[in-house]
């Protein structure tokens, strides 16, 4: 263990004293917002749905109709009482639920105001807004022509939004959380996937095969520095969301600490992996991007992964990034706990085991 940390030391020194390392450091990140920026859709499709009508009368069942033929939506749930909404809400089964009371057919036939209620998840604001903007279309063309049918004085249907866990649908409450698990896997696997490929570039490579450090002892030195420095740069993050940005941090930090430790594992194992084939520096830089691009397309960050075609949402498994979201934006905006992410953090145990493992055959089939 004292070799390894004599390797830790150095591999640090390496990074923080060449210039073109620190650019590395910094860099990559603001590229990554410029790319991910361009490709994002925001688009919605299929969206999920619950309907609440306790009115059952003529004209709530006509409103409904309206939204189950909306090309964009999808009744997925019939709701007959209250408790129903947070359920379906909180295990993500819908996007929205609709509800009429019991006097909405009566209210509107007798030329009175009448309410429909939206409760919408708020955890991806950009998604609610959308959701929101065809549910207002629905109603506002249910509107018009329930006057024109019935020759009545205009009597509007009020529309009365709640958004869950996101009360004001603050876009930063949702994007912040996001930046960390992006910056953290940018820095973590530029600075993993050239370490060797440094050494390689520099031709110290075989003077490091001549010492008394073993393979696995060369493999742990290696993978320290970029489980370091991605950890100092999410607690950073996390610190500047909580008191500058000031999205409010609702679950534990042991939880999200654990979830981090599991997702920099995978990380470094992904950037060993680069390192190991890569020769030069721009190589391994290359090579991480190759990685990066896709990796945070798929995450989620941006997106909906729902409205992604099927053999991508399977794709997207293998994208650890994909899984520090949830555990993200799970622990900051819903107060999840340990337990209700284990099914987010074993993928991500399983990606860092099988990625350092084939690192390490990697790295001695390279040395041999």
């Amino acid at each position: 263990m004292r070799r390894a940390l004599a390797l830790l030391r150095k591999e640090l020194l390496s990074i923080f004293k060449d210039p073109k390392s620190r650019f590395v450091v910094i860099g990559p990140p603001l590229i990554q917002l410029l790319i991910f920026g361009y490709a994002a859709t925001y688009d919605l499709n299929n969206v999920p749905f619950a309907l609440y009508n306790e009115d059952n009368g003529a004209v709530s069942r006509e409103l409904a109709a309206r939204f189950g033929g909306s090309p964009s939506m999808q009744l997925a749930r019939l709701v007959d009482h209250q408790r129903q909404i947070e359920e379906l809400i909180d295990g993500r089964e819908v996007l929205f639920v609709v509800h009429m009371g019991p006097d909405f057919s009566r209210r509107l036939v007798n030329g009175e105001p009448a309410q429909v209620q939206v409760i919408i998840d708020g955890r991806n604001s950009n998604t609610a807004m959308i959701a929101l903007n065809y549910i207002r279309d629905i109603v506002q063309d249910f509107e018009r022509q329930w006057r024109t049918r019935q020759g009545l004085d205009p009597v509007p249907a009020h529309l009365v939004m709640r958004s869950w866990f996101n009360p004001n649908l603050e876009s930063q409450w949702f994007i912040v959380p996001g930046i960390i698990g992006l910056l953290t896997l940018v820095v973590t696997m530029v600075v993993t996937a050239m370490s060797v490929a440094r050494e390689r570039e520099h031709g110290t490579f075989d003077q490091l095969l001549v010492t008394p450090l073993r393979p696995v002892e060369i493999l742990v030195g290696k993978a320290l520095p970029g489980f370091l420095i991605g950890f100092a740069e999410a607690s950073a993050i996390v610190v500047v969301t909580v008191y500058w940005f000031e999205v409010p941090l609702l679950g534990s930090l042991w939880t999200l600490y654990a979830g981090l430790a599991l997702f920099l594992l995978s990380a470094v194992g992904i950037g060993l992996m680069i390192s190991s084939l890569a020769v030069t520096q721009q190589q391994a830089l290359l090579g991480a991007f190759l990685f990066l691009v896709p990796a945070v397309i798929l995450s989620g960050f941006a997106t909906p992964i729902s409205n992604m075609p099927e053999v991508v949402q399977h794709l997207t498994l293998l994208d650890p990034l994909r899984y520090f979201m949830v555990v993200l934006r799970g622990v900051f905006l819903e107060g999840a706990t340990l337990t209700g992410l284990v099914h987010q953090l074993w993928p991500m145990a399983v990606i860092g085991v099988s990625c350092l493992g084939a690192a390490a055959w990697l790295f001695r089939h390279r040395m041999y």
